[in-house]
């Protein structure tokens, strides 16, 4: 078993060509050349203790049966992802937090045409960043994403930072009736507050999944939360262990192991990654629980197996830093945008990606007025190369996660908590509250910028920014 394997049955793709491995539970990587992804209407059996199980008509995945696969590149190599629609509806697909070119972004009229049914759509680009990532469609964004189309998108760093066992673990919600069924995704009421949330959570659309891992081993456990609207507030057992990334980058600056007491938030969009130690004795488990409402639910399940391998977290050595220009906060030039409700309800024009008749959300006050509304401009203009530290208010009594596509930025500040300064693409702004964040504008391009609580994003609080 090796760093590239991932054999916990939600599946793995390579930067190569598809093999099935034994029970068809998970693909390996093969010889080197394009991957192939092809997206269809499924079904899946969710297994949901005390409830029982029931097969789920009417889901949406890049395989038969089972969630979107794990795709695996590798930072500096250069990746070409073939994407056929095999749906009736119209897609894209986007490739969350990764830096790329503008044209390989996947954001319906402002970077590519939408794909069409049996279309194949080819994103080439070479990854500048390891880490952590995740993909998902935006178009059709909310029933795509609401059925199940998001998956992991993991960049492995060229040299083997020294785990035994790499975990990519996808939080998702469905939400589903009494006999297993689909439920509505988006409600009117749930779009114009938190969002409509879903009833049954899941880990590699599994509930309360139990893996196996190696008996005294280091785990890398990669937390991505793919929800259109779950925030996850997650504790953590007490064992040898440390937060090591935050939204794909090596964290440089520390956030503190969470506890039930004080656990950690993780928004739509964000991801973080885990080191672990794992308990010597065979047949220990250790679980990661998450605050669902009142009540406190398994998120996942660790199970020692073998004999020990006796190894000690001293033996990491810090994940490389990944080359991102630090942006000269000094001479920065300051941004307000502020996001909040709206009095517009007339609801927008997506095009060909579906369209909501409601409009509850804002930024600047104006809401996002559709996709394929031409002659929409900029948030704002950035001048490339100059570095910008944008303040992003909250005006509202919502949670947003705030992502923008194609660059990343740095938190400096916050009215109400103190935010480590760790480099990411999504910003969880609380209720009322006020952030700076730091950016260098070196990426050129049209980059979309919006909340990731996709109902939201879906009813007016969207918009992108030019650098140029």
């Amino acid at each position: 078993m090796n760093r590239r394997q991932f054999l916990l049955g939600s599946g793995a793709v390579g930067a190569a060509g598809l093999t099935l491995a034994a029970g068809g539970s998970q693909f390996l990587a093969a010889e080197r050349g394009p991957i192939s992804l092809r997206s269809r209407m499924t079904s899946h059996v969710f297994n949901r203790p005390g409830v029982g199980s029931f097969e789920t008509q009417g889901l949406i995945s890049l395989a038969d049966k089972a969630p979107p696969p794990v795709v695996r590149l590798t930072q500096g190599e250069r990746a070409v992802i073939r994407m056929t629609n095999g749906l009736e509806d119209y897609t894209t697909m986007h490739w969350h937090g990764i830096r790329l070119p503008n044209a390989m972004d996947g954001v319906p009229y402002l970077t590519q045409f939408p794909i069409g049914q049996d279309e194949t759509f080819e994103y080439a680009y070479t990854p500048p960043d390891a880490g952590t990532y995740w993909y998902h469609p935006h178009c059709m964004t909310m029933n795509q994403m609401a059925l199940g189309l998001t998956g992991l998108l993991i960049v492995e760093e060229p040299e083997d930072v020294g785990f035994d066992l790499d975990v990519p673990l996808n939080l998702k919600d469905f939400r589903l009736d009494a006999e297993g069924q689909l439920r509505p995704f988006f409600t009117p009421r749930g779009a114009a507050r938190g969002g409509t949330l879903g009833n049954v959570s899941t880990t590699n659309w599994s509930v309360e999944p139990i893996y196996d891992v190696p008996s005294g081993g280091l785990v890398r456990l990669r937390f991505a939360a793919t929800d259109t609207t779950r925030i996850y507030k997650l504790a953590f057992p007490d064992v040898p262990g440390r937060i090591i990334a935050w939204d794909g980058h090596p964290v440089e600056e520390n956030i503190a192991w969470p506890t039930a007491d004080k656990p950690l938030w993780l928004g739509p969009g964000q991801r973080m990654d885990v080191a672990l130690r794992v308990p010597d004795s065979e047949g220990s488990e250790v679980s990661f629980t998450g605050q669902f409402g009142t009540s406190q639910r398994t998120v996942v399940t660790l199970r020692a197996t073998g004999a020990s391998r006796r190894r000690d977290l001293a033996e990491l050595k810090p994940l490389p830093r990944n080359p991102i220009a630090e942006p000269d906060v000094a001479n920065a030039e300051i941004r307000q945008l502020v996001f909040g409700w709206t009095p517009d309800g007339k609801g927008a024009n997506n095009g060909l990606c579906g369209s909501y008749g409601y409009t509850f959300w804002s930024i600047d006050r104006s809401p996002w007025p559709g996709d394929a509304v031409e002659g929409v401009g900029p948030l704002a203009t950035l001048e490339l190369g100059k570095s910008y530290i944008l303040r992003l208010k909250n005006e509202s009594p919502n949670l947003h996660p705030i992502h923008l596509h194609g660059l990343v930025f740095k938190p400096l500040r916050s009215n109400q908590r103190q935010l480590p300064g760790n480099y990411t693409d999504t910003i969880l702004l609380m209720k009322n509250e006020v952030v700076d964040i730091a950016l260098k504008a070196d990426n050129p391009g049209d980059w979309a910028f919006h909340c990731h609580v996709i109902e939201h994003q879906k009813t007016g609080l969207a918009g992108y920014i030019r650098v140029a």
